[in-house]
């Protein structure tokens, strides 16, 4: 399988401003090597320490973390990443940490399998299978504005179901203001 950028990768990374990024389950590191060729410095997480050697460049500092172990706590603060870009990857329980890394104006991009794709193969197991809707609850919950969201069948690299985002966390929250009465 080719180790090619994502389209929606590629489409959306320019809008990622200045700052750190982090790839969050980067494999061997294609998105990672692509944001920096934008100009970011990035974080390349994975659990896989082959993988994140092949992942290993100028401009990118690799982690070899298992977020998915008993004990794991999520190592990032708060307003830490100018972006965050996952693909082919859900761990349910890293969403909310997650996204309280997003910084103020930070992008988040994600794109991974939704539920149905086990006619196409794997991933088949529900654990790791978007619910319809699902990235736009995510949004919803933690106030991200929608730039851009797909849920459908893709044939590149494969046959698949997918759900994509991209978001942007506001600077500001939402205030609802008082209106004047008549």
């Amino acid at each position: 399988m080719s180790e090619q950028v994502s389209p929606w990768v590629r489409r959306f990374a320019p809008l990622i401003p200045g700052g750190e990024v982090l790839d969050l389950a980067c494999g061997t590191g294609r998105h990672a090597r692509h944001i920096v060729t934008l100009g970011h410095s990035v974080v390349a997480v994975d659990q896989n320490a082959d993988s994140l050697a092949a992942a290993a460049g100028d401009g990118i500092v690799t982690s070899q973390i298992d977020l998915e172990a008993d004990d794991a706590v999520w190592p990032f603060g708060p307003g830490r990443f100018a972006g965050i870009v996952v693909t082919n990857y859900l761990h349910r329980p890293l969403i909310a940490d997650m996204l309280a890394s997003l910084a103020p104006n930070g992008v988040l991009i994600y794109e991974t399998f939704s539920e149905g794709n086990a006619e196409f193969g794997k991933p088949s197991n529900p654990a790791f299978l978007l619910a319809p809707g699902e990235l736009l609850e995510w949004a919803a919950k933690h106030e991200l504005r929608v730039v851009a969201f797909e849920d459908g069948r893709v044939e590149t690299p494969k046959p698949a179901l997918v759900q994509r985002i991209c978001a942007v966390k506001p600077e500001f929250p939402r205030v609802a203001a008082l209106l004047p009465s008549f």
